[in-house]
């Protein structure tokens, strides 16, 4: 199927080693390795951090076409601590080059046509005027696509008002469970059960479903009207970074194919457990090496 994705691409700097990331490229990339037409928007800075990101989209068959070279800012990055059990922290550093994509008219008649099953997008990029223009314009280009949002709550990378703008053009939402306490302070809903949590908004955005997400425990899906949690599965972790992008790109994969949510959801713990096993956000993987369900 075809997916547009618009949002970050940058560097995880941890200690001495980089590694290519950003919530929306890794999704990019775990939906390409999956078999799916992806077209990534984004933007680079005209730097060797850039001209690398490029020679690996390259190597991963995703386009470029779609990253605008971007000569006044340089190419993300963000510093990144991790945890003994391996949960990561992160410093953003902004503005960055994926705070201005463009594309020119031929290319954006690419993305729209055909029309997209799918556009997915984070928070992360859309403090920016114009990145969040774009998003806006390939929203209603494409007004057939189903809209994935996943919610990133980072220090200074958000304001309430963006995150309503975002939400509300949602088909399906995406939150981690440690993001429910902060959504419920900003937005005043205060909740006693995820269940709880989950009905209330997805009655007031009239959203097809809200996925949240549970680290080792799973996650907690509520799609269709119907509630259910789904376990984890036990892998040995070496660190977080990308699990859930990769989860979500395996949500999406299961969705599209006529999976029912429980396969779904059990499928996209498999592949997300998978990268928390191995070391960075886009590590090489493919169905044969997903962890067994017990």
């Amino acid at each position: 199927m075809k997916i547009v994705a618009i949002g970050e691409v940058l560097w995880d700097v941890i200690g001495r080693d980089e590694h290519l990331g950003g919530a929306t490229f890794n999704f990019a990339a775990h939906a390409r390795i999956l078999g799916h037409d992806v077209r990534f928007v984004s933007g680079v800075g005209e730097d060797d951090r850039g001209r690398r990101i490029l020679r690996r989209m390259e190597a991963m068959d995703l386009p470029a076409r779609y990253v605008a070279r971007v000569p006044d800012h340089p190419t993300g990055y963000v510093t990144v601590s991790v945890s003994s059990t391996g949960q990561p922290s992160y410093i953003l550093h902004r503005p960055v080059a994926y705070h201005f994509p463009s594309v020119n008219d031929e290319d954006f008649s690419s993305l729209a046509s055909p029309p997209p099953e799918w556009v997915y997008y984070g928070s992360l990029t859309f403090m920016s005027e114009q990145a969040k223009a774009l998003l806006f314009r390939i929203l209603d280009a494409m007004p057939s696509a189903r809209r994935y949002c996943d919610i990133n709550l980072r220090h200074n990378c958000y304001t309430p008002a963006m995150l309503e703008e975002l939400m509300s053009r949602a088909t399906i939402l995406k939150l981690s469970d440690v993001e429910i306490d902060e959504m419920a302070r900003i937005f005043g809903h205060p909740h006693l059960t995820f269940e709880n949590f989950a009905r209330a908004y997805v009655e007031k955005y009239s959203w097809e479903g809200i996925i949240i997400t549970r680290g080792a425990e799973g996650c907690t899906i509520l799609l269709d009207g119907r509630y259910f949690d789904v376990p984890g599965i036990p892998v040995k972790v070496a660190d977080t970074i990308g699990a859930g992008d990769a989860f979500s790109a395996a949500f999406v994969h299961g969705l599209s194919a006529g999976w029912s949510p429980e396969e779904t959801a059990a499928f996209a713990n498999r592949v997300g457990a998978l990268i928390a096993s191995r070391p960075g956000a886009i590590p090489r993987w493919s169905i044969g090496d997903l962890p067994s369900i017990d």
